[in-house]
Parts: C-alpha cells; sequence; structure tokens
C-alpha cells in the first residue's frame, strides 16, 4: 500500500503553539520502523501546481498565499504563521492527497499521512488550513477523467464547512459529515448529508450514526471513489473534540469504513485529519491504527459484510 507524505518539511511554529506539527514526523518514524508496516511503500508527493490548486482557488489567494502578502487577519484565519515552509509544506500536502488518490484508483487503497484541510475556501483558509485538499484532489480526478463521481466521508470532528460549500448543488461530489454539533466551525455550512453528534456522544451510538449515514451515502452518492477523512479528533481525550470515542471505538471506525467499501468494490484514498489530544502520543497511537486497519484491508479479500455492518 502506497503512503505519501509531507513531514520531510517541518512547520516553525511559536513554542505552545496548539497545531501538533510534530505527529506527523512521529506517525512517520512508527510506519518506517515497525514490521507490521513492511509492506507500506513510503512517496513523497509532488508539490501542487497553481494550475491544479486553481481548480478550486482563486488565483488572487493562491498567489496572495505564496508571496506572503496575506492580510494579518487572514493568517489568523489560518491560525498558522505564514513561512516558506508553510508554503511548501502546503503546496506538498496538496500534492499528498492527489498521488493517494490516483494510487488507490489503480491499487483499490492508499493513504496520505496528513490533511484533510477541510476548512479552507476557495478564497481563504481557515482553521490550520490552507488549501482544500481533497476538493483539488476531487477536481483533480475528474479533470483527468480518472473518475466521475466522489464521496467525501469526512469522519474530523469539525464539520468540513469549506468543502460543503465548495461542493454545494454539484451533484458529482457527495460530501457527508459526521461532526460535533456544538463544536467549531459555529457557522455551518450544507453537506448533503450532515450527521451533527451531541457533546459525549460515545463509541455504540457513534457507530450506529455511522452505518446509518453510509445506508444513506452509498447509494446516493453512487461513487466511482471515497476520500475518507479519518479524523482522530472524535477521541474522547481531544481538546478540541467534545465527543467521546474510545481509541478502540475509532480503529472498529475505521475496520467499519474499509469493510463497507471493500464489500461495495470502491477505491478508497484516506486522510488522517485533525488529532488535538492532550498527549500527542494518543493522537499518533490513533493515525497508526487507522493506517493499520488500512493495511488489513489492502491484504485481505473483500468481506461478506453488507455496508451496515451486517453478515451476508
Amino acid at each position: 500500500m502506497k503512503a505519501f507524505t509531507a513531514d520531510a518539511v517541518s512547520l516553525p511554529l511559536p513554542e505552545g503553539h496548539r497545531f501538533p506539527a510534530d505527529k506527523y514526523s512521529r506517525l512517520r518514524k512508527r510506519i518506517e520502523s515497525e514490521a507490521a508496516f513492511a509492506a507500506v511503500d513510503l512517496c513523497l508527493p509532488e508539490p501542487a501546481t497553481n494550475a491544479q490548486l486553481a481548480l478550486v482557488h482563486s488565483p488572487e489567494y493562491i498567489q496572495a498565499f505564496r508571496a506572503g502578502t496575506l492580510s494579518e487577519r487572514e493568517i489568523r484565519r489560518i491560525g498558522l504563521p505564514w513561512s516558506l515552509a508553510l508554503v511548501e509544506r502546503s503546496l506538498r500536502s496538496v500534492g499528498g492527497i492527489m498521488a493517494a488518490c490516483q494510487a488507490a484508483a489503480v491499487d483499490g487503497l492508499a493513504i496520505h499521512l496528513g490533511g484533510g484541510t477541510h476548512h479552507a475556501f476557495p478564497d481563504h483558509g481557515a482553521g490550520y488550513c490552507v488549501f482544500n485538499d481533497c476538493a483539488v484532489a476531487a477536481r483533480h480526478l475528474q479533470a483527468q477523467q480518472i473518475v466521475s463521481r466522489i464521496l467525501i466521508l469526512d469522519l474530523d470532528v469539525h464539520q468540513g464547512d469549506g468543502t460543503a460549500a465548495i461542493f454545494a448543488g454539484d451533484t458529482t461530489v457527495y460530501t457527508c459529515s459526521l461532526h460535533s454539533m456544538s463544536n467549531f466551525p459555529f457557522r455551518k455550512q450544507t453537506s448533503d448529508l450532515d450527521v451533527a453528534l451531541v457533546d459525549g456522544t460515545g463509541d455504540e451510538d457513534y457507530l450506529q450514526a455511522l452505518r446509518h449515514a453510509l445506508d444513506i451515502a452509498l447509494p446516493a452518492s453512487r461513487p466511482d471513489l471515497v476520500l475518507y477523512i479519518a479524523g482522530a479528533d472524535p477521541y474522547a481525550g481531544d481538546t478540541l473534540g467534545r465527543l467521546s470515542i474510545s481509541s478502540d471505538g475509532l480503529a472498529e471506525r475505521d475496520r467499519f469504513v474499509f469493510d463497507a467499501m471493500g464489500a461495495a468494490g470502491l477505491p478508497v484514498a484516506v486522510v488522517l485529519g485533525g488529532g488535538y489530544a492532550r498527549r500527542i502520543d494518543d493522537t499518533v497511537q490513533i493515525h497508526v491504527n487507522t493506517v493499520a486497519r488500512a493495511c488489513e484491508r489492502a491484504a485481505g479479500p473483500t468481506p461478506a459484510h453488507a455496508p451496515d455492518g451486517r453478515n451476508t
């Protein structure tokens, strides 16, 4: 299974910054060192080009970000200090999900060890998101005629508001978001399917909501490929989460998604989304579990399971 990583470019963040940039290098080192991941082919993606970004984003925003001429207000909205390293990292991160999508279309499953920047809109970034990587990847796949219809399954704890806005009214890209009702962004957009969860939702209710959502989203979207945002931030120990999903519950979530897509014969490209646990190692372990479940799916036969989790 191919896995793409952009963490070779480190982000210079001020001490005490809330964004856990170190989780990406820690995750890569786990994958490089553990025997369970011997079959993972780690790849450095090419950076996205201006033309690829412009499939979603305005030329003015792309140019201002690359040149470092965004206003202070625009930088605060993104939440990350501007630097040449942030430019390079952002471009390679978008390149990572595009590469993962292309690999998934051939191999059935691939992963980008980062990404899920779903708060970015065409003309601005927000919430630690510069460019909307999944939106750019979806448009790139369509422009290259690799696929026609795409399901973006967003299981980050925060609603993918930028993604929902970008694809509003577009019947070729179906957006499905399971997220915390009371969490950021406080002004929600309208996805094709939104499942808003109350504070403290636990494993059983979360997994039931996911099964129900896929029962609706799969037949409604009729996708050629699934973009799966496997956020670690629904975790009970996440400082920005508000849900109460255990690490085991998130691993079961991943297994269920991969089994359901395998049963439907759908290729899956995975991005990891957010994760802000009090202990960064907890976030890394959740991401490690996602990669492990993806490896199981990539290596195993198509399961005899229906999308609702019942044996057929």
